[in-house]
């Protein structure tokens, strides 16, 4: 009897290509209910002809006749529409949900195909409201006033980490997060829930895709390239993907004011590899090797500033070179079982390493001038006059070796209308830290001392005895050991108030660590941190969404910020403490016939214990002192929908204010004050040649403070940098697709494929990161000469699916 038995199999998935749990999959009076991957296997009987029948309670059934042969192990990934017709309410979709808990959604494939100096997950984020990047050539971003640390990456539940010691974005390489193996990306700005961790700002929640048969994919441009492939076994139980990534950022950096001789190798491999032993236990792998090298060598630059008026020009001629190398190793190890039907836990094991060198010795001698304006003259442009001359030499010989390790707990209890979630996680870092860097500055042959040394110099009066000391100085050496016990509980809940659909949801995290290492007394520190949400649908014509969220949210510090500005470790830094208040609106409508949603959310943050820290391009240097106070509000308001028919895209706006007061003298901008945000990422396609395709990435942001010097007081240096004004655009011809077919020839193997141009900052505006801070020797006066970003770059693109 049961050799004459055939077997159905396959993974059952939404309209977002996401997993449908608890199916029933059902054939006569046999059946059975999909897994938590939704993963379902039936028997059913050969040479005769079966009707198999998919249903859900929130999805449109699926049917499906076939006759098999004896023995014979058939695939079928049926994908099932969501069911608005089975009850009166509106269903509350999987996307819908992720906006009760006040999370964004973002299409994977808007990832792949949006253009960016640094294409990816982050590029896209930087066009949402309240999330702010000026800087295209790294994956860093800002979220309503936070900086870089203070925001939360999950890869399918696993926390990552990027590298301590990078200083500039052109140093970065490739961000943790593979888009060629990304199925799903949810975000929040802000107002998360308890379970995702101590940190202020934000959280960027990865779960990397599970393939249902055999696919790879190619990506090759004048950036670098990108393999990504996947596949699953024939009993339905293994299943993996890889990818494989190359960077060269010489496009860019060649394209520079400065010119270089530039040589990166930014590389790296990344596996997702999941084995089902049994239907309620399955046991997963994530791994990551990256290696970055980075071999700059400056020759020349020249930068014009100033006004039409009185231009100024800064020449510089360089000596040395820097060799930077970040090599990070990471695994992890998941463990899923599902215990009943309303009892699933899950074990997570993970060990970060990361080993870090940066050493450079790099001689700068430059000449502040005036610019020739004589339109007639052979030296147009050129400089005419030295206002000032003078040399820097700065040496560094830092290295970071760093190893982390995560052992997590957690579970899910579904009781009735309530859903209870818990973790218990524990982390050792382990830090061997080794600064050496100095800075020497001549002006005029005139060796400049550092102003926090008090000594005269009467010279030619009297001789002049004090030993020469470089402008900075910092040599340390730290082995720091921080243990770290964390734990959560929360509670959901979905009910009625009156015809008025509620979502409620409260929480409470707690976190005791212990600093110790060589040389340094050990401190233990605990804090806790409850957190609510509520959501209401209230019963109208209109598809409203009305949400409030906040709670006591805790940053307790990792290493860099122990360390201090002379590279000295502090035990006894304090978690950064935020009082956050969100208060958001989502509006579904239909304009033109197609769906719109708009999105609003205001907020308001107060920070207490702040950690006051200076901004070098990407590099965060903290003064390890909780010696500041701060606060932060604003508006973020997103409009999305389908402009054009069938595509998606959006226009993004956000107004931030956000400062500190440091040991009370007052309040002044942070370093990531960005005022106003205002972005459009659009698609478009041409009516009649619908194949051709158009991507259009805008950016606008008002301008951030523009820092200070070394040892400078930030209340004297509270001016701002230009405006950050960019665009970028795409513009692809799909040759083969799923309805494009080609039987014969070359394209035969391909499920799809891409060609393409694209044009970063199409408008070549001349956008700074920083400022680089040079005196006149003659008037004393210190100059803010800006640190420019990238021209107008062209790029050109394939993409394959095979």
């Amino acid at each position: 009897m049961w050799a004459q038995d055939a077997i159905i199999r396959g993974v059952i998935l939404d309209e977002n290509n996401q997993p449908i749990p608890s199916v029933n999959v059902t054939y006569g009076e046999e059946g059975t209910l999909s897994d938590f991957d939704g993963y379902y296997s039936l028997a059913i009987p050969a040479n005769t002809t079966a009707t198999v029948t998919f249903s859900h309670v929130s999805h449109e059934n699926v049917q499906l006749t076939l006759q098999l042969r004896p023995t014979e192990n058939y695939e079928f990934n049926p994908v099932m529409k969501t069911d608005v017709a089975q009850i009166s309410e509106v269903v509350i979709d999987a996307k819908k949900r992720k906006r009760v808990e006040g999370i964004t959604t973002i299409s994977p494939e808007a990832i792949r195909k949006i253009p960016g100096a640094n294409a990816g997950v982050e590029n896209l984020l930087k066009s949402l409201p309240g999330v702010s990047g000026n800087n295209e050539l790294s994956t860093q971003y800002a979220v309503r006033g936070g900086n870089y640390d203070e925001n939360l990456v999950y890869v399918n539940e696993v926390q990552v980490y990027r590298p301590f010691l990078i200083r500039s974005g052109q140093q970065e390489g490739l961000s943790f997060v593979n888009s060629d193996l990304t199925a799903n990306v949810d975000f929040s700005a802000g107002g998360f829930q308890a379970k995702y961790g101590d940190r202020l700002s934000s959280v960027l929640d990865i779960t990397y895709r599970r393939p249902t048969d055999f696919d790879a994919s190619v990506d090759l441009s004048l950036l670098g390239a990108s393999v990504a492939a996947g596949g699953l076994s024939k009993d339905g139980r293994f299943s993996g993907i890889v990818g494989v990534r190359y960077r060269d950022n010489s496009l860019f950096v060649n394209a520079k004011q400065t010119e270089t001789n530039f040589r990166p190798v930014f590389a790296d491999a990344q596996t997702w590899l999941t084995y089902k032993f049994t239907n309620k236990f399955e046991l997963g792998f994530l791994g990551n090797i990256a290696i970055n090298k980075y071999s700059y060598e400056p020759l020349t630059r020249q930068t014009n500033f100033g006004t039409l008026a009185d231009p100024v020009a800064l020449l510089v001629f360089y000596e040395g070179q820097e060799e930077d190398r970040y090599d990070t190793y990471f695994g992890a190890l998941k463990g899923t079982y599902v215990v009943s039907e309303n009892f699933t836990a899950k074990l997570i094991a993970s060990a970060y390493h990361t080993q870090e060198q940066e050493y450079f010795d790099i001689l700068a001698q430059y000449r502040l001038g005036e610019v020739n304006t004589n339109i007639g003259s052979e030296d147009l442009g050129e400089v005419q006059f030295s206002e000032g001359i003078g040399s820097q030499l700065t040496h560094a010989r830092n290295d970071l070796d760093a190893l982390i390790f995560n052992l997590e707990q957690k579970g899910t209890i579904e009781l009735d209308d309530n859903t209870v979630e818990y973790g218990v996680k524990y982390a050792h870092e382990d830090i061997r830290d080794r600064v050496q860097e100095y800075e020497i500055i001549d002006s005029a042959g005139f060796s400049i001392r550092p102003p926090i040394i008090d000594f005269a110099n009467n010279q030619p009066y009297q001789p002049f005895t004090a030993p020469i000391v470089p402008f900075t100085d910092i040599r340390a050496q730290n082995d720091v050991q921080i243990n770290r016990l964390m734990a959560y509980a929360q509670w959901s809940k979905r009910t009625d108030w009156g015809s008025n659909e509620v979502w409620m949801n409260a929480g409470v995290r707690a976190q005791n660590w212990t600093v110790s290492g060589e040389g340094i007394t050990s401190n233990t520190q605990t804090v806790v941190s409850p957190r609510a949400q509520i959501s209401l649908k209230p019963d109208w014509d209109m598809d409203m969404l009305f949400r409030l969220s906040g709670g006591l949210y805790h940053q307790p510090p990792f290493y860099r910020e122990l360390r201090d500005s002379t590279g000295t470790v502090r035990p006894n830094v304090k978690a950064q403490q935020s009082i956050h208040i969100v208060a958001g609106n989502d509006y579904s409508f239909d304009l033109w016939g197609r769906p719109f949603t708009l999105n609003t959310e205001a907020y308001y943050k107060s920070l207490t214990d702040v950690n006051p820290y200076t901004l070098e391009n990407v590099r965060i240097r903290y003064r390890a002192r909780n010696n500041a106070v701060a606060y932060a509000y604003g508006l973020d308001m997103r409009l999305s929908g389908e402009f054009v028919p069938g595509t998606e895209s959006w226009i993004s706006f956000g107004y931030l204010k956000t400062e500190e007061n440091i040991d009370d003298r007052g309040y002044i901008f942070r370093p990531t004050d960005q005022r106003l945000k205002f972005a459009v990422l659009f698609q478009d396609y041409v009516k009649i040649i619908p194949d051709l395709k158009m991507y259009l990435n805008l950016v606008y942001n008002t301008g951030l403070p523009g820092g200070s010097p070394s040892y400078a007081d930030p209340y004297n240096f509270q001016t701002r940098l230009p405006d950050y004004k960019r665009a970028d655009l795409g513009v692809n011809y799909v040759l083969v697709h799923d309805e494009k077919r080609r039987d014969r020839g070359i394209f035969k193997p391909f499920k799809e494929l891409t060609i393409g141009a694209e044009i970063f900052n199409i408008f070549d505006v001349r956008n700074s990161i920083t400022n680089t801070f040079v005196r006149d020797v003659y008037t004393k006066t210190q100059y803010a000469i800006p640190n420019f970003l990238t021209p107008r770059v062209f790029n050109v693109r394939l993409t394959a699916k095979f």
